[in-house]
């Protein structure tokens, strides 16, 4: 049997620099049984396809914490994979809450988590620069502490159509990286010339989300 340390060192391992991987993402037991059959190197979580086969709406708080654990949990039990969790704002908008959920996921099984910037407040959807990187400071120092080897994915959840805000979107991923996140994540890239400057300029392992209209990256 795979233990949950074993998935994290597997899952650390494929965040080297300058190699790719695909990490598809079930939404229930079948689909992960489905998916752990086809050779892939680990599996995600997805925080809308959960929500969404449980006909509600996703980032909205209407899933809480000890759900999206169970979920993740679910998932774990039937892949010997290393699986990662896509854990909103960490179930909370303050660092001691992001710690919280970082500590259920590490006793859960997960072999790491993304946790976002975006706040699900209408009127102020993003966390200010300094309090998002406090969330991922403490985080990366629980982790640090109690389990070294599980992935940190902080993400920036910012529009990057524009320069401006292509640029505020690379200061961020910098400042997640020097709080401590082992990987970064835009989901709003999705042309090649961004990828290429992100990757240039932000000197961490990148996520990028695939599979989804006018993305059309073949290479």
């Amino acid at each position: 049997m795979v233990t949950a340390a074993q998935r994290r060192a597997a899952f650390k391992a494929l965040h080297v620099k300058g190699k790719a991987f695909l990490m598809p993402n079930p939404f229930d037991i079948g689909s992960a049984r489905i998916l752990d059959g086809m050779r892939f190197d680990a599996l995600a979580t997805s925080s809308a396809g959960f929500a969404w086969a449980r006909g509600v709406r996703d980032a909205e708080g209407l899933i809480g914490r000890g759900d999206a654990l169970a979920h993740a949990a679910d998932i774990i039990s039937v892949t010997s994979l290393p699986v990662n969790g896509d854990l909103e704002n960490g179930f909370g908008d303050s660092p001691l809450e992001v710690v919280e959920t970082i500590k259920g996921a590490i006793e859960v099984g997960l072999a790491g988590c993304s946790i976002e910037d975006y706040s699900q407040d209408p009127k102020n959807p993003f966390y200010p620069l300094d309090l998002a990187v406090e969330r991922i400071k403490a985080a990366s120092a629980y982790i640090k502490e109690n389990a070294p080897e599980f992935v940190l994915t902080a993400r920036s959840e910012g529009p990057v159509k524009s320069e401006h805000e292509l640029e505020q979107t690379i200061k961020r991923l910098n400042a997640f990286n020097d709080a401590g996140a082992d990987c970064v994540y835009a989901p709003m890239l999705k042309d090649e010339a961004k990828i290429a400057k992100v990757l240039e300029t932000v000197d961490a392992p990148l996520n990028i989300l695939a599979g989804r209209p006018n993305f059309h990256l073949t290479r």
